[in-house]
């Protein structure tokens, strides 16, 4: 036997060898697992708030500007770029879309959110890609820059502007909104029955037919666009070729920079897009600081994703859902997720016994009997830790799944074009 045919042989895929792949019914039935979970929760701790559509309808808008973020930050590491500068992008976005949306209407203020977020993305581009400057200082470097540059153009602009000031812009016309007379108010109804499992449902439906801002339709729908765009065409191929092996990619007449380029001023784009969707849609002003590290979750709901579009909304939601939880009756309502997680962990536990890891399951328990213990004696978690809780959610999503991550294998990576020859 040759050597070309056992080094086929040995780079052929063995049978039950790789992942099982999550089918869509294995999705649809860990869902409907989740939300089963959640009501027993609702019912037991009697936090009748969880699941219902002010929640959900809260929990959908935080969660909107973290996945625009996290798709910013997927386009960019796909092609093997690493993108930090995702909250200095935002930044941008929430400036000028602020800046273009009280003068020339919400619409504007979108397309600019994107624009300067775009520019944001070309800068980091410009940065790592032409000049090979490692990709974390640039990112740094951007988010430094951002802040500096709307801090100066605020001086001259929003604070001269009626109803603005050096710290805050005039306000801005809201983005239509959607509600579907009849169902949304049956909806409603249904869910202020409290009934298990078929209220909660009706909650999580009527946040979605509630009061909807055209802009987060089509931030959701960036999703499957994404999808189908970076695995279903020619072109995404080549985008992800460029973040797998860019050496073998130019081999095959890919041009590496155009990719790299196109990939991280999209990137910078969607991140713009969730800027300008703060600014605009979550609060109507532009406000210093209003990002808030948003840019940084984003990146966190993307590493939690696998850097797949499914999985990074996935994280983005349950980092929304936590934020919507502090803002709304945050204490009581931060108290039964304690109960939620200690379940979580019984059977994180019986799944670790079942694959015999003995030492995984004794951690699990032993932190599923102090959450317990912690729910059982108090009524209220500390104010601070509700504060908390967004952040502390994306140190244990991350500590958590960091095991079954697999990034792109050349992001981050210098590259130089004709590397390879």
């Amino acid at each position: 036997m040759s050597t070309s045919t056992v080094s086929a042989t040995s780079a052929a895929p063995k049978k039950g060898g790789g992942r099982r792949k999550v089918t869509l019914p294995w999705i649809l039935l860990m869902i409907a697992g989740g939300l089963a979970l959640i009501s027993l929760v609702r019912v037991i701790s009697g936090a009748d708030d969880l699941t219902s559509v002010g929640q959900v309808s809260g929990a959908l808008q935080l969660a909107v500007p973290i996945g625009l973020a996290g798709l910013g930050g997927l386009w960019a590491e796909r092609a093997g770029v690493v993108n930090i500068g995702l909250e200095g992008m935002m930044i941008l976005g929430t400036w000028f879309g602020a800046w273009a949306g009280y003068q020339w209407g919400p619409w504007t203020g979108v397309l600019m959110g994107i624009v300067g977020g775009a520019l944001g993305g070309l800068l980091h581009a410009i940065i790592t890609v032409t000049f090979n400057v490692n990709h974390i200082v640039s990112g740094v470097a951007v988010n430094i820059l951002a802040v500096g540059f709307t801090q100066y153009l605020s001086n001259f602009t929003f604070d001269k502007a009626p109803g603005g000031s050096s710290k805050q812009s005039p306000r801005i016309d809201p983005i239509t909104e959607i509600t579907i007379p009849g169902l949304s108010d049956w909806l409603a109804t249904l869910q202020g029955k409290h009934w298990f499992l078929i209220s909660d449902l009706a909650g999580v439906l009527g946040g979605l037919v509630t009061d909807l801002s055209l802009l987060t339709v089509v931030a959701v729908l960036l999703v499957p666009a994404t999808w189908w765009v970076l695995w279903r065409t020619s072109f995404g191929l080549r985008l992800r070729s460029c973040g797998e092996n860019p050496v073998a990619a130019e081999s095959l007449g890919v041009n590496v920079y155009k990719y790299k380029y196109i990939a991280v001023v999209v990137s910078g784009a969607m991140a713009g897009l969730g800027g300008a969707f703060l600014a605009i849609v979550s609060t109507g002003i532009y406000q210093e600081g209003q990002t808030g590290g948003r840019g940084y979750i984003g990146l966190a709901a993307m590493i939690f994703g696998n850097w797949m579009p499914g999985g990074m909304a996935l994280g983005s939601g349950l980092f929304g859902f936590t934020y919507s939880l502090r803002l709304r009756g945050g204490a009581e309502n931060v108290h039964a997720m304690l109960l939620l997680l200690a379940i979580l962990l019984v059977i994180v536990l019986v799944w670790q016994l079942y694959k015999k890891k003995y030492v995984q399951g004794a951690i699990a328990a032993a932190c599923a009997a102090g959450l317990f213990l912690w729910y059982a004696l108090t009524d209220a978690v500390p104010s601070q830790f509700v504060d908390a809780a967004p952040y502390v959610t994306t140190l244990l999503v991350l500590a958590l799944s960091a095991q079954r991550l697999r990034m792109p294998k050349a992001d981050g990576l210098p590259y130089r074009k004709g590397q390879g020859k």
